[in-house]
């Protein structure tokens, strides 16, 4: 799939300066972020509680650093 978010990956806007928005698919366990920057990253093999805690956290930039960056596989889409 090309282009932005993929099929039925609804992304939420992030208050962040890093990251502007983030998608979740429960079904592939795939989490978009797109970031500020207009670069879009793909993750794979992301919980949903990781993708959550993206949500809830303070800094999502450093919560990306912290825990989703180095741990899981992923792609830059753009």
């Amino acid at each position: 799939a090309d282009g932005v978010a993929s099929e039925g990956m609804k992304r939420t806007s992030l208050e962040s300066s890093a990251i502007a928005s983030a998608g979740y698919d429960p079904a592939t366990a795939v989490l978009e972020l797109e970031f500020t920057s207009g670069e879009v990253y793909r993750s794979f093999a992301v919980p949903g509680s990781v993708h959550r805690g993206l949500l809830d956290a303070e800094s999502a930039g450093r919560y990306f650093r912290d825990r989703i960056r180095d741990t899981y596989p992923s792609e830059h889409v753009r």
